[in-house]
């Protein structure tokens, strides 16, 4: 294999991970999680904690956030002959229409009923591709309200958890999502975002900086694995963004005075960056982004960003590793790694300079 095919193999983004090095539970408090500091100038390291942040930030700043919301997507039911099944809902198509996974999906029919509670049913309408499910939902009242009582938080796969313990499954639905989280649709966390406290962001608007919000809802394509050898063959599953008149109008500006955008999350990024690729500027907007940001990527609009550690051979760490380079970033890793910094959702954060 040539140089120039080398840099797009899947194995260049691989990496080992110890175990007990998977967060299993968020820190105690969200801004005590540790923060490492990366200086892309000088490729210089430091440690931090999340409460550090505020000491990065001045009035020439902005900072854009995520504030899609989670839905407990997770709905355990029965079919008519009594077998218990799962429907994980991924993304709704129409009014009481959605898409989903169910498993097991083996004797699924088309027209079949499943009961998730006396005031929720599933219709399952059609199968659609790579395993995925229309359903229609029938329910009276408020939908969020009912998926509140009988759905369960879409925790990753990594995160362990038993579906009887009443005290995680309150902590989880606490803790994995942000103190800002507004617009439901995702069935994962922003995850860069569950650091930030309501003090952090007072202290952040205190000191002059512009915060402001753009909506990415974050689909199953975040726990979807590259398959494929050679990168450049991935495709990414659409995820819808929203982009309001106000928060273009802050962007566009700070770009304009040449103050610093830095992003919460890699979905925060896609956000922006999508935008600006497609309309050469950052406007009013709802769309969808299947853009894929792997090393040579050009960087439009985000100038510092702020992200978990994630999972080798993602798309994430390939967005992180464009931002800041391949090379750094793999080697902050180690040293996270050779610190027990705590990895993925629940884990340890950056801030990239």
């Amino acid at each position: 294999m040539d140089k120039t095919q080398d840099k797009y193999s899947i194995s260049e983004y691989d990496y080992e991970l110890p175990k007990e090095l998977i967060a299993q539970l968020p820190s105690q408090k969200r801004d005590e999680c540790r923060m490492m500091v990366l200086n892309r100038a000088d490729r210089s390291i430091q440690h931090k904690h999340f409460f550090d942040i505020v000491d990065y930030f001045d009035e020439n700043d902005v900072l854009v956030l995520n504030n899609t919301k989670v839905i407990p997507a997770r709905l355990f039911g029965k079919k008519n002959t009594g077998a218990n099944i799962e429907v994980f809902l991924l993304k709704q198509i129409g009014d009481k229409t959605w898409e989903v996974l169910i498993k097991p999906s083996k004797r699924i029919k088309e027209e079949m009923l499943i009961e998730i509670s006396p005031d929720l049913y599933v219709k399952v309408l059609t199968r659609q591709n790579e395993g995925k499910w229309l359903v229609e939902l029938h329910y009276d009242g408020n939908f969020y309200e009912i998926l509140d009582k009988v759905g369960n938080i879409p925790l990753p796969p990594y995160i362990e958890r038993t579906m009887t313990d009443e005290q995680l499954k309150t902590l989880d639905y606490d803790r994995y999502q942000t103190v800002y989280a507004q617009r439901e649709g995702s069935v994962a966390a922003p995850t860069a975002g569950l650091h930030f406290t309501d003090e952090i962001l007072d202290k952040l608007k205190a000191k002059g900086v512009q915060i402001c919000y753009v909506t990415l809802n974050v689909g199953i394509g975040t726990f979807r694995p590259v398959k494929v050898d050679n990168i450049l063959e991935h495709k990414m599953d659409s995820e819808e963004y929203e982009i309001s008149a106000q928060t273009a109008r802050i962007i566009n500006e700070a770009k304009k005075q040449g103050k610093r955008i830095t992003a919460v999350g890699t979905t925060t990024v896609r956000t922006l960056e999508s935008c600006m690729k497609k309309y050469d500027e950052i406007l009013e907007v709802i769309d969808d982004s299947t853009l894929f940001i792997y090393p040579g990527f050009e960087y439009k609009v985000v100038d510092r960003l702020i992200t978990n550690f994630h999972l080798p051979k993602s798309t994430l760490i390939m967005l992180v590793s464009a931002f800041a380079g391949k090379d750094f970033v793999f080697d902050a890793y180690k040293e996270a790694i050779k610190d027990k910094y705590k990895f993925y959702s629940y884990g340890d954060c950056m801030l990239i300079n």
